[in-house]
């Protein structure tokens, strides 16, 4: 993909579920960058995944809520 196709951003995210991922990450080669663009686009085009995603409450806000 060609950089003037990417959005450079940054997010506030939990430090323990970002330590996890970090370690999950390394194991499996499963990057937060593929996280978040296939999360993004299964949010955008699946209506049960968007419904999952807007009703879950197990976390505590963090940074932009």
């Amino acid at each position: 993909m060609r950089s003037e196709n990417l959005k450079l951003t940054s997010v506030k995210i939990h430090k323990d579920l970002a330590d996890n991922f970090k370690v999950e990450s390394a194991l499996t080669g499963f990057s937060l960058q593929k996280l978040v663009n296939r999360s993004l686009h299964l949010f955008m085009t699946d209506p049960e995944f968007k419904v999952k995603l807007m009703s879950y409450s197990t976390l505590s806000p963090s940074g932009s809520l």
